[in-house]
Parts: structure tokens; C-alpha cells; sequence
């Protein structure tokens, strides 16, 4: 278990209390008007399932690009590192830097491929490129001909996503180029799938025997198709490696699909004021949401500059026709009402115990108690971009996370 110090204590279930139940006082946690708890235990775990799940013959790497999904890259590679993993892919090499000073033997790939004129910073950290192009490929072949030394490197085969990666003609171009591939070391073949979360979709399989196809130009490479989704398509997907991602910070895996990993993260905004506000009165920016009843609302110290999406706020006409995003405090659900601002948004009190939320008490906007995707559905965007819009004005602590309580909230009224 992840130890538990000063800096990285859980929070006290009780505002304003240390879990010793002294008075809590360092100005880390009162100058913060939100807390960010990240669960590098339930991290380590969510990819020790993975592992098992594809069993030991296919390695399982791990995704840690864009500061590990807005869950913070050095303490997450440490928490991985000691699950065992080995090998990690980030979108650039100024992660792959920060990922090599913690781990001084793994395997790191760079999935945006080689940057011009970039290669002597990645063989100095010794990243491998994923080569995406005929122009990547030439550049990195000469480089390590330069260098007289055959440096790792990846191909990224396009099977249909159109956004990065070698297309047919070019794939098999380099497959045929003998100088070029024995200018470096081809450790890995790899393509992207477009639709793995959508496990229904035709075009699945229709990139699974594109690749099938044209791997076996690169008969003795290790090859790997699948990121997270692709993981729970079935083994035909996983060849030599799989790529997690969101299913490692316990984001959905598969739309629709129930099955999830543990909860990786917890978000809490202080409670600055609670008002009383009568009936067919509006709240926030632009008259958005008009109360129907007397209403208790809190105001809360956080918004779409710490964020949390502008979209997730109430209106009288959302426009997806949709009910806002909740917080919980409690076991309570609280709506979300009016509009998120940069610094505040409220949330609809009126059915809690007004002992429970006292000035100062924090509420969950996500976390155990509240599925992040249903928040970020409410936002109208994906668990992805919830985790990576963290902002930094959030106190971040380290630390385990209590039991999920999510099937015991009470709807308001």
C-alpha cells in the first residue's frame, strides 16, 4: 500500500479534522478550495488485472502519456514499476525523458513518432521511436547509421484510422528496403485501433485482418494491436503486447459495458456558502436555471478553470435534453444547478440534512461514490477528457481510496 504521510494523507471524513481527529492547520490543505485524491494502489492493481487477463505470454505495457491521463506521470510510472511493468508508451519525448529518470531499464515507446532533427534527444534517453512515416523511417535509419549503433524502433502500420502510421504502399516499401531495416532494430509492429470501444462495430475486424496481413512482412517482430478496448475484444487481438490506457485510471473501457476496474481517482470542492433562494429565482451566469421550489444551494470551489467541464452545469433547456451533473455528500446525490463559472458552481442541497453540509465540508464530484463517466456524459465528452483536464489548483494527494458506494446514493426529490 502506498504510505501514507503528511503530504499524502487521505482525507479526514470529517471537515476540518486530521484522521487522528486533530485540528487540521497546514496551510497545504486549507489554502485549496478542492482535493484531488489519486489512487496509485488501485493503479497498480487495475494493470496486475490486465496482465492476468491476456495472459503471460502477451506482454502487458502500460499507457502513461498526457501526465498519465491527468493523474500525475512520475508517481504513476513508480506505482507501475513496482507492479511489474516494464514497458510504456507516451505521446512525446519530453515524457519519455521523466519516465526514463524513474526507470532506468524500461522499455518506452514515443507513439507521435520521431520529431525532425530530434533523434540524438532520443538516443540519448534511449526511447524508441513509432515510426508513422517514410520520411520517420528514413531519418531514424540514418541517423543510427551515422551513429554506427542499431537503435530500437517501432512501425505504425495505418489499418484504417487515417491519422498517424505507414500506409500499404509504404509498409511494404520498408519491408522491402533490407538496408533500411538493418540500419536499426525493429523491436515492434503496431497499429491503432479506431472503433475498439465499440465492440459491435464491423470495422474491428476489418482492421484486425488488415493487420494481420501486413504484420506478416515482419515475420520475426513482436507485433501489438490492442489498447485498452482491444484488450477485452478477445485474445485474436492481443498478439505479442497490449497497450492499456483508460482502463488502467478506471475510466470505461467498452461503451455501455458494465464491467470496470477499480476507481482511480477522487475530486472534492469545498463548500464556501449556502444560500436559501426562494422559488422562480435564476441562479448563475445567463439566467440558466430557475429554481421551482425555496432551494438550498451550495457554492462550491471549483469550476471550469480546475477542470470541470462547463457543460455538466443545470439549465432550464440543457440542450442534449439531459439532466445535469451530480456531486454526492453522504449518500446523497446533489445536482449540479445553473452554470459552471471558472471558480464556482453549485449544487441543488435542498433534500440533505443541513449537519451535513456545513461551510467548509467538501462534496464529490467524482470519485467512488460517483461514476466519471456518467459526470463526463453529462459534460458531453469521454472519461479521457475528464482525467486529463485536472487542472493544478486542486490539492493533490496520494493516496488509497475508500469503498465504492455508488448503489446506495439517495435521488433528490
Amino acid at each position: 500500500m502506498t504510505p501514507v504521510t503528511k503530504e499524502t494523507r487521505p482525507p479526514s471524513a470529517s471537515p476540518g479534522l486530521r484522521p487522528d481527529g486533530g485540528a487540521e492547520g497546514d496551510a497545504d490543505s486549507m489554502v485549496h478550495g478542492s482535493r484531488l485524491t489519486i489512487d496509485t494502489d488501485a493503479i497498480a492493481a487495475n494493470w496486475r488485472m490486465l496482465r492476468d487477463r491476456v495472459g503471460a505470454s502477451v506482454i502487458c505495457a502500460a499507457a502513461v502519456k498526457s501526465d498519465a491521463y491527468g493523474c500525475g506521470l512520475t508517481p504513476v510510472v513508480r506505482a507501475l514499476a513496482g507492479a511489474g511493468c516494464t514497458t510504456f508508451f507516451v505521446a512525446l519525448p519530453q515524457e519519455g525523458v521523466v519516465v526514463r529518470r524513474e526507470m532506468p531499464g524500461a522499455i518506452i515507446y514515443v507513439l507521435n513518432g520521431l520529431l525532425p532533427g530530434a533523434a540524438p534527444h532520443y538516443a540519448e534517453a534511449r526511447l524508441r521511436p513509432v515510426l508513422g512515416s517514410l520520411a520517420e523511417a528514413e531519418e531514424w535509419a540514418l541517423f543510427c547509421r551515422r551513429r554506427k549503433v542499431m537503435l530500437g524502433a517501432a512501425l505504425h502500420i495505418d489499418t484504417g484510422m487515417n491519422r498517424l502510421g505507414l500506409s500499404e504502399a509504404d509498409t511494404r516499401r520498408i519491408a522491402a528496403d533490407s538496408a533500411m531495416l538493418q540500419a536499426f532494430d525493429l523491436t515492434l509492429v503496431m497499429s491503432h485501433l479506431a472503433c475498439g470501444s465499440t465492440a459491435s462495430s464491423p470495422f474491428n475486424a476489418e482492421q484486425l485482418a488488415r493487420f494481420k496481413s501486413l504484420r506478416e512482412l515482419f515475420p520475426c517482430t513482436p507485433c501489438s494491436l490492442a489498447n485498452s478496448a482491444g484488450i477485452y475484444l478477445g485474445p485474436d487481438y492481443h498478439f505479442d503486447m497490449v497497450r492499456p490506457g483508460i482502463a488502467l485510471y478506471g475510466g470505461e473501457i467498452i461503451e455501455g459495458a458494465p464491467e470496470r476496474l477499480r476507481p482511480v481517482v477522487k475530486l472534492e470542492a469545498r463548500i464556501l456558502q449556502i444560500r436559501h433562494v426562494p422559488a422562480d429565482v435564476s441562479v448563475g451566469y445567463g439566467q440558466a436555471q430557475t429554481t421551482c421550489r425555496p432551494t438550498r444551494l451550495a457554492i462550491l470551489s471549483t469550476g471550469y478553470g480546475d477542470g470541470y467541464h462547463r457543460r455538466a452545469g443545470g439549465a432550464d433547456n440543457r440542450a442534449d435534453g439531459q439532466p445535469s451533473a451530480y456531486g454526492a455528500v453522504a449518500g446523497y446525490k446533489v445536482p449540479l444547478f445553473g452554470r459552471v463559472s471558472m471558480d464556482l458552481l453549485a449544487v441543488d442541497i435542498t433534500d440533505v440534512p443541513a449537519d451535513l453540509t456545513r461551510r467548509g465540508a467538501f462534496i464529490q464530484l467524482y470519485g467512488p461514490d460517483i461514476d466519471m463517466t456518467d459526470i463526463a456524459g453529462a459534460a458531453q465528452t469521454i472519461d479521457y477528457e475528464l482525467l486529463t483536464s485536472l487542472g493544478q489548483r486542486h490539492q493533490r494527494i496520494y493516496a488509497p481510496l475508500s469503498a465504492a458506494v455508488s448503489a446506495t446514493l439517495k435521488e433528490p426529490r
